[in-house]
C-alpha cells in the first residue's frame, strides 16, 4: 500500500506542497465535500449544490481533479448526454486527511489570527 520512504524537512515540505496543490482551488474543496462519503452526482446536481459556482468553474475544476486522478466521469451515451462524477478511491482516502485539518483547526488557540488579518510591526 503506502511507500516506506524516511523524509527530510525538505522532501517532506515538498511532498505536502504537492499535494495540497492538487486541492487548490477556489472550488475543489467544495466539490469534494459534495462528492465524499462515495456519492454519485451529475453536473446539474454538483453545479446546485455548489452556490456562487459557474458553470465554466466547475467544468474546470472537475477537469483538472479528474486529470489528477481525484475523480471519475462518466460518460452514458443517450441523449441527451448522461455525465455522473465520484471520488476515485484514491480520492475518497482525501476524507479523512481534510478532517483531520478541519479538527486541527478548530483548536486554534483563543485570540490568535489568521495570518492574512494579523498586523506587524516588525516592518518599522
Amino acid at each position: 500500500m503506502g511507500k516506506n520512504r524516511t523524509y527530510t524537512p525538505k522532501t517532506a515540505a515538498d511532498g505536502v506542497e504537492a499535494a495540497l496543490k492538487l486541492i487548490d482551488g477556489r472550488w475543489k474543496l467544495s466539490i469534494l465535500f459534495q462528492l465524499f462519503g462515495g456519492k454519485t452526482l451529475r453536473f446539474s446536481e454538483l453545479e446546485r449544490a455548489i452556490d456562487g459556482i459557474s458553470q465554466k468553474m466547475l467544468i474546470q475544476q472537475l477537469r483538472q481533479l479528474e486529470q489528477d486522478g481525484i475523480v471519475h466521469r462518466t460518460v452514458y451515451p443517450e441523449v441527451p448526454p448522461k455525465v455522473e462524477y465520484e471520488l476515485t478511491d484514491w480520492g475518497q482516502q482525501l476524507c479523512p486527511a481534510l478532517d483531520a485539518i478541519l479538527t486541527w483547526a478548530e483548536q486554534r488557540p483563543e485570540g490568535s489570527e489568521p495570518n492574512s488579518t494579523r498586523k506587524t510591526t516588525e516592518t518599522s
